[in-house]
């Protein structure tokens, strides 16, 4: 999705498994994306890219459904 010219990209956990030299690289061509006006919709789990790539975040488990007791 990265070597593309989409307006939109999705995100599923992009840095998952990955170590931190390879997490740095995709952060920055998140970041490359972003600058270029690419719309980005992610799921991160790790919170501390979340945290370097996001500029708005939506806490789903607000949504998750009720468990009937």
């Amino acid at each position: 999705g990265f070597i593309t010219d989409h307006k939109v990209l999705l995100l599923d956990e992009p840095t998952a498994s990955l170590d931190a030299t390879n997490r740095a690289v995709v952060v920055a061509m998140i970041g490359e994306k972003k600058a270029a006006g690419v719309a980005l919709l992610g799921i991160f789990h790790d919170e501390e890219v979340r945290d370097q790539v996001a500029d708005r975040i939506l806490d789903v488990t607000a949504f998750a459904p009720e468990l009937a007791a």
